[in-house]
């Protein structure tokens, strides 16, 4: 049997849905009220993944991934209607008494308040702010791509786009003892972020070549120089998604003759190496624990109010600007 609502809790919620590709708008939703083991949260903050919500948002989701793409609560269907998202922070007010007034990290779309299952919120150490929290999953995806890349220490490793998850996965093989770790981008205004966390930065590799590439740039431009800055047997590591653009990778030339590999890397799955003991929670916690690093902050260059989120969206989504990772203030 379901309990009745509180008087103070909302019947209908507004959530962030992208009606067409290009087109999103606030809609409201009925919002249930929770069952047993199941929690409703306000949401504090949220941001935006800027290259992987921007594709969903352009419509670039490929038929053929339209399964695996689908965010843990994501409401529709690709390429619209549908709610899509998955870096969410809010305060639990409804649920067990152990996770009540828990301020707690969710993969949910943009939606001011929702219902989910108790075992799908993390609650954030007391030493990582709300604001700062949304970089979870950004951080869940770099620790993971560090796993599939199994840096060591005194390794010369080149990090190609300086997006968030770039500078994030340099700020973690920088912490390896001895690495020489190189943050690369086009863009020379990415230094200032690089600089914040320690980095170094450079708008072309070293001339050294690397023992390890990541690329990160969601650019062919930025594979083809993943893939030349390269050393005899080196791991370049993809960690970007190009949604259902055909992208030319430079496989000729000395690929063969430097017995190259081109691995992919995807958040949706641990590395087989890590899956016996490891569990998307666990990873999630992890994540969540090595955002108390205040430096951090300097990967999120902007803010808005919820109700401004569909324009925020289009503009990032078309002319992104310098933008790293925006967040959403509710």
């Amino acid at each position: 049997m379901v309990p009745p609502r509180p008087p103070d809790r909302p019947a209908t919620a507004s959530r962030f849905q992208i009606q067409e590709p290009l087109h999103g708008a606030i809609v409201d939703t009925p919002l249930p009220t929770p069952r047993d083991a199941e929690v409703m949260v306000r949401s504090l903050y949220s941001g935006i993944s800027r290259g992987t919500e921007g594709l969903v948002f352009r419509g670039e989701v490929p038929t053929s991934q339209h399964q695996a793409m689908r965010a843990p609560f994501q409401a529709g269907e690709f390429p619209g209607p549908v709610a899509y998202g998955y870096m969410n922070v809010g305060e639990v007010i409804d649920g067990p008494e152990t996770l009540r007034g828990r301020t707690v990290f969710c993969l949910h779309p943009h939606q001011d308040y929702y219902v989910v299952p108790a075992a799908a919120v993390v609650p954030l150490p007391a030493s990582v702010p709300p604001a700062r929290a949304i970089l979870a999953a950004n951080m869940e995806t770099a620790v993971n791509g560090v796993w599939d890349g199994t840096p060591g220490p005194g390794d010369r490793i080149n990090v190609i786009g300086a997006g968030v998850i770039g500078h994030l996965v340099a700020w973690l093989c920088n912490a390896i003892p001895g690495t020489r770790v190189t943050l690369v981008d086009t863009l020379p205004q990415r230094e200032d972020s690089a600089a914040a966390l320690g980095l170094t930065f450079a708008t072309t590799p070293p001339a050294e070549p690397a023992d390890l590439v990541f690329h990160a740039s969601g650019s062919s431009e930025g594979l083809r120089t993943a893939l030349e800055h390269t050393a005899l047997e080196t791991t370049v590591v993809e960690l970007s998604w190009y949604g259902d653009r055909a992208v030319p990778a430079p496989l000729g030339e000395a690929f063969h003759a430097r017995r190259l590999q081109l691995r992919s890397s995807q958040v949706g799955h641990l590395p087989p190496n890590r899956a016996p003991r490891w569990s998307h929670r666990r990873r999630l916690e992890l994540a969540l624990a090595l955002l108390e690093e205040p430096a951090l902050d300097a990967l999120i260059t902007g803010e808005s109010p919820f109700a401004a989120l569909p324009e925020v969206m289009q503009t990032l989504s078309t002319t992104p600007a310098g933008t790293l990772c925006h967040r959403i203030r509710y």
